[in-house]
């Protein structure tokens, strides 16, 4: 621990006020002490941190001049050789300085410790507002990712309602058979108004001779007779058969299909009997 006259010392070397015996005396027991090499240490950064605590100022321009001539009045008388001339520092001088200089080195200190905090604190906040950023990243890219699946569902859904509305114009009709050794076949016409074209699918219909074809017919109420939509033949032993067709003639509104039986090659205007028919 450091007593009240190491304390007086230290403030004193920590300004180089020490005369040269007492600076010897002191330093020597300054190099066996940490401790009162700490002291000096706080001291001498203390006396440093003062010159910054006076807030500028210019000196008048008279200033210089009077400083001169109080110097001049002040000079000390020449001494007669053989006398000595002693100089008394008062003793309260040393505890004023230690304290000057202890009230500096806690001021110091706690500005230190306030800088501290405040740049902890910063870090705080900076560190908080990297992670709000972040998180708000994630939720901006959630958003997109969410957006694009919401927008591929649109498309999707658009383009389903596209096609039911196309599909609404389409006519669609079951043929069933007008056959009493075939009950069973039928077939389904799908014609498309916008294309002029269609499609028919058969099932089960008997096998032909080589001399007869199958013929579709359209029946428009424009028109006096059906108009022809081409001939056809079916597998042999499923008797199935899948073709597309157009009409001889532009079809408006179709009330009917029917097929025929024809020979080879058709026939411009139905002569056979029909075999399938669409209610």
């Amino acid at each position: 621990m450091i007593d009240e006259r190491t304390e007086e010392l230290a403030s004193l070397h920590a300004l180089d006020l020490l005369d040269r015996s007492e600076r010897d005396e002191f330093v020597a027991a300054l190099s066996k002490d940490p401790e009162l090499r700490a002291r000096v240490r706080d001291l001498r950064q203390a006396s440093v941190s003062l010159a910054y605590c006076a807030p500028e100022a210019t000196p008048p321009e008279e200033l210089k001049a009077r400083i001169l001539d109080s110097v001049d009045r002040r000079r000390a008388p020449v001494v007669a050789p053989g006398s000595a001339r002693i100089v008394r520092i008062p003793a309260w001088a040393p505890w004023l300085l230690a304290a000057s200089i202890a009230l500096a080195a806690a001021w110091a200190q706690e500005r230190y410790t306030r800088a501290r905090e405040a740049n902890a604190s910063l870090g705080a906040q900076r560190q908080a507002a990297e992670r709000a950023l972040a998180e708000a990243r994630e939720q901006l890219d959630e958003a997109k990712r969410q957006l694009s699946s919401s927008s591929a569902q649109v498309a999707a859904l658009s383009e389903k309602l596209k096609d039911e509305g196309d599909l609404a114009h389409y006519k669609i009709a079951a043929l069933a058979s007008m056959l009493g050794n075939s009950p069973e076949a039928l077939a389904v016409a799908v014609w498309d108004p916008s294309r002029q074209q269609g499609v028919l699918t058969v099932q089960k219909l008997p096998a032909l001779a080589p001399e007869k074809d199958y013929q579709l017919w359209v029946i428009d109420k424009q028109y006096p007779n059906p108009v022809n939509g081409g001939v056809f033949v079916v597998d042999p032993v499923s008797g199935e058969a899948h073709i597309v067709f157009k009409a001889d003639k532009h079809v408006d509104s179709i009330a009917k299909f029917a097929v025929s039986l024809e020979r080879k090659g058709g026939v411009p205007k139905a002569e056979g009997p029909i075999v399938l028919l669409s209610r």
